[in-house]
Formats: structure tokens, sequence, C-alpha cells
């Protein structure tokens, strides 16, 4: 017989608890789930907690393993034929690389061209006033000696 308090199940005490940590601060709400959900595996001994851990690092191993041999099938046409496929994979991999930096750049100098033509307009346009303000200007200055001539 367990003498838990909390057990991991779904109980209306266990919902209650993880509901209220997610209310108070979301990894107690987390850490709860987990418990609910995975806490039958430690069973609230350490023995079996470290077994499970134990076991869960030999699995992890043998995953890892597997991953660095290619040709880890035994059959192999199809070892070749993986190959095969992984590098045209690889290649074709490289060549759409290749076009979306050559796209990047052809949107680079689109964009560098556009600037450069709305800043030219800019520049004709602010001589253009400032030409007419300095003839503004000069006018201007004639009329003023003029009526001081006359006075």
């Amino acid at each position: 017989m367990s003498t838990q308090l909390i057990k991991p199940e779904w109980s209306p005490l266990t919902i209650g608890l993880m509901v209220l940590g997610f209310i108070i601060f979301w990894p107690l709400g987390l850490a709860m789930l987990f418990y609910i959900l995975w806490g039958e595996h430690w069973g609230g001994s350490s023995d079996k907690a470290e077994k499970w851990m134990k076991n869960q690092k030999h699995k992890m191993k043998g995953c890892r393993g597997s991953k660095h041999r290619r040709g880890a099938t035994g059959n192999a046409a199809f070892d070749e034929y993986r190959e095969a496929e992984i590098r045209r994979i690889e290649e074709e991999r490289a060549r759409l690389e290749q076009e979306r930096e050559e796209f990047e750049d052809f949107l680079r100098n689109l964009h560098m061209a556009r600037d450069r033509e709305e800043f030219d307009r800019f520049k004709s346009e602010h001589r253009a006033k400032r030409h007419d303000d300095d003839e503004d200007d000069r006018f201007s200055r004639r009329d003023d000696e003029k009526k001081r001539d006359d006075y």
C-alpha cells in the first residue's frame, strides 16, 4: 500500500494543483503535468528512478551510435541507393542555396538602383528649387535697389 498523499494519476487533487501551478507560475504547472504523466515511472522510490534514468541513458546511447553509421542497414544495394540520393539532395540544396544568394544580390542591386534614382530625383529637384530661390533673391535685390534709388 502506498502512503503517498499526491499520486501520479488524474485525480481532482492533481488536476487542481496543476491548474493552480499554471496560474501561480507556469513551470510549476508544467512540473505537475509531467508528474501526472510520468510519475509512475519513478514510483516514489529513488531506486526505481535511478533504474529508469539508467535505462533511458542506455537507450539514448544506442540511438546516437546509429546516426554516425550511414550504411547500417545491412543491405548494400539500399545503402548505395541511399548514399546516391543523399548526394543528389545535397547537390540540389547547394544549387538552390546558390540561386537564393544570386536572387538576393539581384534584389540588393535593384534596391540600390531604385534608391539611386530617388536620390538623383531629389537632388535635381533640390537644385532646381535652390536655383529658383537664388533667382528670386536676385530679382528681389534688384527691386530693393530700384526702390532705394527712387527715394
